[in-house]
């Protein structure tokens, strides 16, 4: 949960002008690492590093097995209240429903335990992506042999277009915006890594 927040917060502002600190997509006409090899591979090492350092503020700041704890109570009373209402079990619903004051404490609390590494964590990724990674790589460091724009409108564009090969921030279509290659970089190894450092939110 905290890792998608935190990705969908940053990805708002990548592509845009945020009190005048970027114009256009992240990224270096002139960039410290060369070519789309190293690129790649130090994005993805920015992103396993970063995660890491997620995981290790969780691990010190959230109580796992009470958080644990919660997560199975209250999914197995949402699934508990779901049934009986399919089954309009009036008489179970209105069991259950005595317990949503507490179900809704402990939401609650499992909200505050989520939010609290992120208060930590928020800030340096934002500044790491603002003031470390620009200059470090080029505005597009990978290539797709499709595109990725899966979201209609300029948004959250992860690939570029046709209209904008312009030879300066995309040479070809369909190249791969350095911060979108740490995104889905991000989201292929976020979840080895919360499974090592046992920070899953995954009751399975």
């Amino acid at each position: 949960m905290e890792f998608i927040i935190l990705q969908f917060l940053e990805s708002i502002f990548l592509q845009g002008d945020l009190f005048g600190m970027t114009q256009g997509p992240l990224g270096s006409a002139d960039p410290l690492v060369k070519g789309i090899i190293p690129s790649m591979f130090g994005i993805l090492g920015f992103s396993i590093l970063l995660n890491l350092f997620n995981a290790v503020v969780r691990r010190k700041l959230v109580d796992q097995e009470k958080l644990q704890r919660i997560m199975k109570e209250t999914r197995a009373w949402q699934k508990e209240r779901m049934s009986a209402f399919r089954s309009k079990d009036a008489e179970k619903q209105a069991e259950l429903n005595k317990k949503s004051a507490y179900m809704t404490r402990l939401n609650q609390e499992m909200m505050q335990m989520n939010m609290r590494p992120m208060m930590i964590t928020f800030v340096p990724l934002i500044l790491i992506f603002y003031f470390v990674l620009p200059p470090l790589f080029a505005y597009t460091v990978a290539l797709s042999p499709i595109s990725l724009n899966v979201i209609p409108g300029d948004f959250f564009s992860l690939t570029c277009t046709a209209e904008k090969v312009d030879g300066k921030i995309c040479h070809n279509e369909h190249d791969v915006y350095f911060w979108a290659w740490y995104f889905l970089g991000s989201i292929a190894f976020s979840g080895i890594i919360m499974k090592i450092t046992k920070t899953s939110m995954d009751l399975t």
